[in-house]
């Protein structure tokens, strides 16, 4: 199944020991096969022990991935086609999303599923498959620009979920331990842990924010290439990567091919990214940190966005200036507006007081405002506030939504707005983040409130009904994480 890679190949160092926070993979499947039909005991029977085959067939290219980091794999397509792993990556896919170019949704693919996923299948093995184009639309980011989202279309998503998956048993295994961003078993919220405990535990004065200008739109297709062959020796598998970059975009009604990156949004997207960057900016970094820091650094991405803490100053001015060559070398740079060096930490709170200077600068990660604060007992604390962009583009989205909703019944509309506090209190639910939790719930029912009045033919409703009303639609703001000391314990 596989074979070792040429000895002129760059030899990967071993992993820290941070990665321990890993989850259960996806169950996979091994060989291709029609979908029986079955009665329901026999069926879900079955399905079991097409996920243990799966898993089973996924543990062996871990097994293998861990045992010899310079091993390459190459027979791996086999895996990918397999009708079952198909299913898999179909019922993986969010059955509401926007169709691609083809106009084919989730809930018409499934009508006949397997003779789809049998002509899929085929096809794939024939090497009759083609990528087509990605659709590219546009959604609003909090500081109003508008973020280009690639929708392929649904028989790439499958294809590519499943090749994702068999890609992620071998990546798993070399990936670092500071990498969070869309990785099994890893969220936002480990990464923010991570970046929390390690300013609070280590010797960190300073924090530098660096933000790779137009990540997903720069990235090297030659480079990127040679990254996954490293690993891959399937030509097959290869070449299928190739025809998804090269697939082009259609935007209004126009094809156009892309020279460089990857399309934000398919489902392939996120570990080439990860790949990318792992050669670019995670090995230089943990290298750099074990032979050129003169003091502690610590080291967190997640995606494109990346925070380190440094002990030293001089440290964090030598790293951004290498790493701003080592980036260039990758046709990356830094964004120099977004990326800053500051004073950060409980040493530059006590250096800033005795300089007679104000309180240290603060820096956005993942949605939040990390701040130099104080726990009860006084002691240092990394408090984190929802961004005030996040939080204010936010509550535009809901004003216009409660505009198009205003003459719907208030159970109707009060079920609705539930439904977006509860969205927003699981992500932004973190410790010593209730005020601006109970900010935004009051935010949402003051808007109500004004559509309320707007709509009522009797005059203004009483904001003490109002107040009755949000108690009992809307549930209130409480914290949904533990302490980042906690989890990372466990």
């Amino acid at each position: 199944m596989n074979e070792r890679g040429k000895s002129d190949r760059p030899v990967v160092p071993e992993k820290p020991a941070n990665k321990e926070c890993g989850a259960p993979h996806l169950a996979e499947q091994e060989e291709g096969r029609g979908l029986a039909k079955r009665n329901s005991v026999e069926q879900n029977r079955g399905r079991a022990q097409d996920r243990v085959s799966l898993q089973s067939a996924l543990d062996r290219i871990r097994q293998a991935a861990r045992k010899d980091r310079k091993l390459r794999f190459t027979t791996l397509f086999h895996h990918v086609y397999d009708v079952r792993r198909l299913e898999e990556a179909f019922n993986s896919l969010r059955k509401t999303a926007a169709a691609g170019v083809d106009g084919v949704t989730w809930h018409q693919y499934n009508e006949n599923l397997e003779k789809n996923l049998g002509e899929l299948s085929e096809r794939l093995k024939s090497g009759a498959y083609r990528a087509k184009p990605v659709r590219r639309q546009y959604i609003p980011k909090a500081d109003g620009r508008q973020r280009p989202l690639g929708i392929p279309v649904l028989e790439d998503k499958i294809v590519q979920r499943a090749t994702a998956e068999v890609m992620n048993a071998i990546y798993e295994e070399d990936f670092l331990g500071f990498s969070y961003g869309f990785r099994p078993g890893r969220g936002p919220h480990n990464a923010l842990d991570a970046i929390t405990v390690g300013i609070i535990r280590k010797k960190v004065s300073y924090v530098l924010d660096a933000d790779i200008r137009g990540f997903y739109d720069a990235v090297d297709h030659e480079w990127l290439i040679k990254f996954v062959e490293h690993r891959i020796g399937d030509e097959r598998v290869v070449r299928h990567i190739k025809k998804w970059l090269n697939a082009g975009v259609l935007e209004d009604g126009k094809r156009m091919q892309m020279e460089e990156g990857t399309p934000q949004g398919s489902s392939i997207s996120p570990i080439l990214a990860n790949i990318y960057l792992h050669y670019a900016f995670d090995l230089f970094a943990h290298q750099w940190r074990k032979k050129r820091a003169r003091g502690e650094v610590i080291i967190v991405r997640f995606a494109d966005d990346i925070v380190m803490g440094f002990q030293y100053r001089d440290d964090a001015e030598r790293f951004r200036q290498e790493l701003k060559e080592r980036l260039a070398r990758f046709n990356l740079e830094l964004h120099p507006e977004k990326t800053r060096l500051m004073e950060f930490g409980r040493f530059a709170v006590e250096n800033r007081k005795k300089r007679g200077e104000g309180k240290p600068e603060t820096f956005d990660f993942l949605g939040f405002t990390h701040i130099c604060g104080k726990k009860r007992s006084g002691k240092f604390a990394v408090l984190r506030k929802t961004m005030r962009k996040r939080m204010g583009a936010k509550l535009k989205e809901v004003k216009a939504d409660l505009k198009e909703r205003m003459h719907d019944p208030v159970p109707t509309v009060g079920k609705w707005l539930a439904s977006v506090l509860r969205g927003h209190f699981q992500y932004f639910g973190v410790p010593r983040n209730s005020y601006s939790m109970g900010a935004f719930r009051l935010a949402v029912i003051r808007l109500w409130h004004h559509v309320l009045n707007r709509r009522s033919q009797t005059g203004q409703i009483p904001w003490k009904r109002m107040k009755r009303l949000a108690s009992i639609y809307l549930p209130s703001a409480r914290i949904q994480h533990p302490y980042p000391e906690q989890r990372l314990r466990v």
